[in-house]
């Protein structure tokens, strides 16, 4: 278990405050326990800053993302938070069958809810994850783990980041371990529309809307 959460092995006693108290404490607990059951990673490179593996036993944080900011003086660890997120997101879509966006927005407020019940400025916060999402998400992915599950980008339809996982493969840029025939069956399985739709390179397609337009315009 990381040694960054509050109290990695306090004895759990019964707290004097009602149960749906929202607590940083209690938030804490929860993490213990949540800790207690995946195996976080941070050897990766992770697009949006965190995500989790298909069997959901691994959360992955990207290996360049800071461990901490500076609110109001003080270092605060930010990867429990995170944690929390990637867990109930993982926890929703596997075990009730939600849809990712569903799924991530329960796990947002699950994450605000624990970095406020810290004493932490949720703006300040979010601010710190938006910097770091904009600076990761633009760097090359050379180091993807194999198992990583891509059902968030794939609801995302960000098609163009899973087409330049594969492209780290296919250079040959992936971690030792990592086998290309694993990611292209994963691929296979949930975006086959890859193997036969990839955009040209340079090219941008033309928004409906401005298609729509210039037709009219010709008519005229």
């Amino acid at each position: 278990m990381p040694l960054d959460v509050r109290h990695p092995a306090a004895p759990h006693k019964k707290l004097k405050v009602p149960e749906w108290y929202v607590s940083d404490l209690m938030l804490d607990r929860a993490l213990d326990a949540i800790l207690r059951r995946v195996k976080l990673d941070r050897r990766h490179d992770i697009p949006y800053l965190a995500g989790y593996s298909e069997d959901g036993k691994t959360i992955y944080i990207d290996r360049h993302m800071p461990r901490s900011f500076k609110f109001r003086g003080h270092a605060v660890a930010t990867d429990r938070f995170l944690i929390l997120h990637e867990a109930v997101e993982k926890t929703l879509i596997d075990q009730l069958g939600l849809h990712y966006l569903h799924a991530h927005q329960i796990a947002s407020r699950a994450e605000q809810a624990a970095v406020r019940a810290a004493g932490i400025g949720w703006k300040a916060y979010d601010d710190f994850m938006q910097k770091n999402v904009k600076h990761i998400g633009d760097e090359r992915l050379t180091k993807v783990p194999a198992d990583l599950d891509l059902k968030p980008y794939r609801d995302e339809h960000d098609y163009d980041l899973v087409q330049r996982m594969l492209d780290c493969i296919a250079r040959g840029e992936a971690p030792e371990g990592v086998k290309a025939e694993h990611i292209h069956a994963a691929v296979d399985r949930h975006m086959p529309h890859l193997k036969t739709h990839k955009p040209k390179a340079g090219t941008k397609a033309k928004p409906k809307a401005k298609a729509k337009a210039k037709a009219k315009g010709k008519k005229r």
